[in-house]
């Protein structure tokens, strides 16, 4: 089974977005950074979302991106499936924080349970049907809304499809955006390139810079 391994964010500056997710959510080896000036304007069609255990985890993570220098997008308030907030970094990521308990069960952490990255694709079902196609098993699947694919027990990381536009309302910010994605993908699989322009590498070739 084909599984994502690493994420890579393309950045003008990698030493400040490396200090910026070491600050604000204690990342490390998990996404990695490398240096880019590809041009890029407006929203870039994917989202890094935290997934935690209670809304006081919430709170410190986003607090602590903010005093790292994030922006935010949408304040973490309760809604009917949870708990959660957005910010966008300094180098223009955009990281959701979430969990699903509406209630605290003890004192905040900084503790992360999963980090999903999502992809704003137009056309779900296409997508995930070249996905499938690349060797990529499907976890959850809801029509052309959302699918999200298997992670390996090895790999902090997820991957799922969602809308484009409804990625970009869900995250606060216009559904418009041009030029690179600035973020490349590694797996197992050779390297291609999908059909909304999300770039891929073999894990074998994919960089180790952080």
């Amino acid at each position: 089974m084909a599984t994502i391994e690493s994420v890579t964010l393309e950045v003008a500056d990698p030493t400040a977005a490396h200090r910026f997710h070491t600050a604000a959510f204690g990342l490390d080896a998990q996404v990695r950074v490398r240096s880019s000036q590809a041009p890029t304007t407006g929203f870039r069609g994917f989202t890094l979302a935290l997934t935690v255990s209670q809304p006081a985890t919430v709170d410190s993570l986003i607090n602590a991106a903010l005093d790292a220098g994030a922006t935010s997008l949408k304040p973490a308030a309760k809604s009917l499936w949870g708990y959660g907030g957005v910010v966008q970094a300094p180098d223009g990521t955009i990281w959701k924080v979430a969990t699903s308990a509406k209630k605290d069960t003890g004192p905040a952490t900084r503790e992360i349970d999963e980090i999903v990255l999502l992809l704003g694709v137009e056309d779900v079902k296409a997508s995930k049907q070249f996905y499938v196609g690349r060797g990529l098993a499907v976890a959850k699947s809801f029509g052309g809304k959302y699918v999200e694919f298997a992670a390996d027990a090895s790999s902090p990381l997820k991957l799922a499809l969602y809308k484009r536009r409804a990625l970009a309302k869900e995250v606060g910010v216009p559904a418009d955006g041009t030029g690179s994605h600035r973020i490349v993908l590694a797996g197992t699989a050779e390297p291609f390139t999908d059909p909304d322009g999300f770039a891929w590498e073999s894990t074998t070739l994919a960089p180790a810079s952080s």
